[in-house]
């Protein structure tokens, strides 16, 4: 009875950190006019993380020209059942989440309601649950990340050119979530992309334990540019980090979306995964009444992984065209984020590695990722699974 009652409130739209809306559709389409989707996000439009999937969500339902409701602020816990259960019940067919701790509650959700699809954004069990209405989708975000670390390491040469600092001192520092797999290959694929433009680099990576934090996150760059680090980026969802930076001076490489109006003096480039290719083709299908994968991968080739316009008063003079080259080079294959020759572990070269793709309790490596010379992130899941720690960074805390 609990239930029914949220269920009539989500139609009046009056649950607490709920908004929704209704667009026209495109063609005067049946299924598009019949079709209702949910979507929950762990924040609101304050945290850039959620704003990217809530974008998203609102381009591809308005091409689509489907109703849609947003469920805002849903904490991992079981709020995110209760919320995947009201959106069922006030007739959405397909049910999106966005962060990684959503994943149990959304799998117990699509297990009542079968006739429903329940897509969760990060996650890595839907290739082992077997559940045909419950999927994962991720995007190939290293490859944004190792080009906006390319434009990273051309302002580190550039600073060592003009005498700002010396070979030396090319230390990055990187703010964090956690240390999950999804963080520590986003961090390191950033640093790839800056040694491969200066080989002296190195980077400090330091942890707050919250997608969100702004006070951690701003605390944890102002330690890093205190221990001499002499250009930022993060895996962070607040402008703690950026803001730091435009205080100190510092160049940045933000996530998510641009920060160049907050921080003009400062701000480089950001990456970020486009969710709309994803909702667009995962929506589309769902209407046609066609499946889809238990894993989507988006990459640069389908417009999922993305650049924000380079900030060329900052940036150092060639990089929007080098960036473009290097971006080329991806796509052909050509180029390997993870190539093995680029890096060692413990001083040694990796020609083998066992990579937890399954996420058995003990996280156990069950699946050989290296082959061809570099190791194949997001090719057997969508959800990173790249954990190792490489040559030439410094973690200052592991406690998360």
């Amino acid at each position: 009875m609990k239930r029914k009652l949220l269920s009539v409130l989500v139609c009046l739209g009056m649950t607490a950190g709920l908004i929704s809306g209704s667009v026209s559709a495109v063609s005067a389409d049946d299924a598009a006019a019949d079709f209702k989707v949910g979507f929950i996000t762990l924040h609101d439009e304050n945290s850039t993380y959620d704003l990217n999937f809530i974008n998203g969500a609102t381009e591809a339902c308005e091409k689509l020209g489907v109703e849609y409701v947003i469920k805002k602020n849903v904490p991992e816990g079981q709020e995110c059942y209760d919320a995947a259960c009201e959106l069922a019940d006030a007739g959405c067919k397909a049910i999106f989440a966005d962060s990684f701790g959503h994943e149990d509650y959304m799998i117990e959700a699509a297990k009542e309601f079968p006739d429903v699809q329940f897509c969760h954004s990060t996650g890595t069990k839907a290739h082992t649950e077997g559940l045909d209405n419950f999927h994962n989708a991720f995007a190939s975000i290293y490859e944004g990340r190792y080009l906006a670390g390319v434009a990273a390491g051309m302002k580190l040469n550039e600073m060592i050119a003009d005498g700002t600092i010396t070979e030396d001192q090319a230390k990055i520092g990187y703010v964090g979530a956690y240390t999950y797999a999804e963080v520590i290959s986003g961090y390191t694929s950033f640093f790839l992309g800056v040694r491969s433009e200066c080989p002296s680099a190195t980077m400090e990576v330091t942890f707050t334990g919250s997608w969100y934090d702004e006070t951690a996150e701003k605390e944890g760059a102002t330690k890093l540019i205190n221990d001499g680090c002499v250009l930022l980026s993060q895996h962070a969802d607040s402008m703690g980090a950026p803001t730091a930076c435009e205080a100190a001076g510092i160049p940045d490489v933000s996530y998510n979306g641009s920060t160049i109006d907050a921080c003009p003096n400062t701000f480089i480039v950001s990456s970020r995964i486009d969710w709309a290719p994803y909702y667009e083709t995962a929506i589309s299908a769902f209407m046609a009444g066609e499946n889809i994968d238990p894993d989507y991968t988006g990459d640069l080739s389908t417009g999922s992984v993305v650049l924000t316009e380079i900030n060329e008063a900052v940036a150092a003079e060639g990089t929007v065209e080098h960036v473009e080259e290097v971006k080329a080079a991806l796509e052909s294959g050509e180029t390997h984020v993870f190539d093995t020759s680029a890096f060692t572990v413990e001083g040694a070269p990796l020609d083998s590695y066992m990579a937890d793709v399954d996420t058995d309790p003990n996280y156990e490596g069950d699946t050989e990722v290296i082959a061809d010379g570099y190791f194949h992130e997001s090719e057997f899941r969508s959800a990173p699974y790249f954990d190792l720690q490489i040559d030439g960074i410094t973690l200052l805390d592991t406690a998360f």
